[in-house]
């Protein structure tokens, strides 16, 4: 099933976008390059919102503890995150940035 989330240019480079949609968990939104990635939004470590966060490379950092995942993967890249987040294949779609779920 493919979910619609936000148009394209409202996702700027090195700024995380929360969305919200139906039926689903909080899901952030971010663009490195002309790339776009999409995965839970609350850090798997603490009860932390990763769009609440900061970008470095690919690498988002949950404003609670510093810990930090890899965008692209969702795997934990720095202490004490242990946990993978989950990650979305995102779709290009008439400007809009979309998942299959």
């Amino acid at each position: 099933m493919r979910v619609d989330l936000v148009a394209v240019d409202k996702v700027k480079e090195g700024e995380p976008l929360e969305v919200n949609p139906p039926d689903m968990p909080a899901l952030v939104v971010y663009r490195i390059g002309e790339d776009f990635y999409v995965t839970d939004n609350k850090c798997t470590h603490g009860n932390a919102m990763l769009s609440d966060g900061f970008i470095e490379g690919n690498t988002i950092i949950c404003p609670f503890h510093d810990g930090g995942f890899d965008i692209k993967t969702g795997m934990p890249t720095l202490a004490p995150c242990a946990i993978p987040i989950k990650i979305y294949q995102t779709v290009i779609e008439g400007g809009r940035i979309c998942i299959e779920t």
